[in-house]
């Protein structure tokens, strides 16, 4: 990962407009406001509890949104939660971070009518919330099965599949090699969309179903290999996400000041003092996705006066939703597309400028923006793991997996970003879980 250094050896404009402890605050501060009891009930009683609910059809994870919605309306939030929980374990972080606008609320049936959609996000919230506040418990354990499961990364899909494997009276220990759970919910999402150290809440109330050993700093293929796993466990899972940051081949990108998106946020979300962190004067951020998205607001927070989004296609290609590159034009970040990056100016080691041309102009035209950092966020590749002997089938570069997330490797399985096809939503990485753990356990309790 790239190590961010603010020291005085750095180029002063790194920098940057710094801000008070107060605007850091503020800026940083949860950019929903929560419902509380009675505005939950108010926005609840606006649904119309459909029949074969579309928002329900729309879910990845397939939560009874209209039956939660109903029992919210009913003044019971702690039973909402048991029945978002159920399908989906980790409900409070994808009512967070969940691109509802472009999901359920999009398939909301008041959309026909020329009116706003049901807040299902801020009632999904409202409800975990509650349920998280009072300790609820909605899971026991059934009787052990005496198998054991693997299950790598400590991700979205890792938890979700452990959790899931727990319930079922199976054992599991997950190999982590960060130090905390969580995945992209503990380390990738923005600030402002996970506050209160919620990631770790979450992770605590998942393991507290039991049966489940989480061993973090532990890298399987290096601290362990995948044939001990094997050996060990009755099935494996491998929920390892991605990890390899794409590059975006352009001379000069060497240059201390072209960073990965993914590595400054890591570093932002567990930072004690984020007025340490440095920030251009100019920044510039390479990418169109929901990781473009939250460097671009982040840092824009941090206190960077100027940042220019570039996409080398128009904004309805772009993998953020139109609702988050309008929030992105609302906190002053300028959105440039069409436009395809061809060089880094780079003077006395130090990245000066970005030259692009108009993807969509046949005459060249190419133009120059200023950058003083430049935050590549084009996607990531599937790191490099050591499997040793073992081999699995891949497509795009990703794990191929059948119906029931099983790989090419008998006894193992995978789930989440790390597999072709997923779309790398946590929701989706959390279904994936599910559906694995109950393939894993249709197979170890097979007569």
């Amino acid at each position: 990962m790239t190590t961010l250094s603010s020291n005085s050896s750095e180029p002063s404009v790194l920098t940057g407009q710094r801000l008070s402890e107060a605007d850091y605050q503020t800026n940083f501060a949860d950019i929903h406001t929560p419902l509380d009891a009675r505005s939950a009930i108010v926005e609840a009683d606006r649904c119309y509890n459909c029949y074969g609910a579309p928002c329900q059809t729309a879910c990845p994870t397939g939560i009874d949104v209209a039956s939660f919605i109903r029992m919210i309306s009913q003044n019971n939030a702690v039973g909402a939660a048991g029945k978002i929980l159920s399908e989906n374990i980790m409900g409070g972080t994808c009512a967070r971070a969940c691109p509802v606008e472009t999901l359920c609320e999009d398939a909301c049936v008041r959309h026909a009518e020329g009116d706003q959609p049901i807040k299902i996000g801020l009632l999904q919230r409202f409800a975990t919330d509650r349920a998280s506040e009072l300790g609820a418990q909605f899971f026991t354990r059934e009787a052990a099965t005496g198998c054991t499961v693997a299950v790598v990364g400590a991700g979205p899909a890792g938890l979700s599949c452990a959790h899931r494997l727990a319930t079922l009276g199976h054992e599991v220990v997950i190999y982590e090699a960060l130090e905390k759970s969580g995945g992209l919910n503990e380390y990738g999402l923005a600030a402002y969309k996970m506050t209160e150290d919620y990631a770790q809440q979450e992770v605590k109330d998942i393991l507290s179903i039991g049966g489940i050993k989480v061993k973090h700093g532990i890298r399987v293929g290096q601290d362990i290999s995948f044939a001990e796993l094997q050996t060990n466990y009755d099935a494996v899972f491998m929920g390892v996400g991605l990890g390899a940051n794409k590059d975006i081949n352009l001379d000069g990108e060497e240059a201390p000041e072209v960073i990965n998106a993914v590595d400054y946020i890591h570093q932002l979300r567990q930072s004690n003092d984020v007025g340490q962190l440095p920030v251009g004067q100019n920044v510039v951020v390479i990418g169109g996705g929901m990781t473009a998205i939250d460097i671009a607001i982040q840092t824009k927070r941090l206190g960077a006066p100027n940042v220019t989004m570039a996409y080398r296609r128009g904004k309805q290609h772009m993998n953020a939703s139109l609702e988050e590159q309008e929030f992105a034009l609302s906190e002053g970040v300028h959105i440039a597309h069409w436009a395809q990056p061809i060089s880094l100016i780079v003077e006395q080691g130090a990245i000066t400028g970005v030259e692009f041309k108009m993807a969509n102009n046949e005459s060249g035209q190419t133009y120059i923006t200023p950058a003083d950092m430049l935050f590549k966020a084009i996607g990531q590749n599937l790191a490099a793991i050591n499997m040793g002997t073992i081999e699995f089938v891949k497509s795009h570069g990703k794990y191929e997996v059948d119906q029931d997330l099983r790989t090419s490797q008998l006894g193992i399985w995978a789930g989440g970003d790390c597999v072709a096809g997923n779309d790398g939503l946590a929701v989706s990485a959390v279904q994936d879980g599910k559906l694995a753990a109950l393939s894993i356990h249709q197979t170890l309790t097979q007569s």
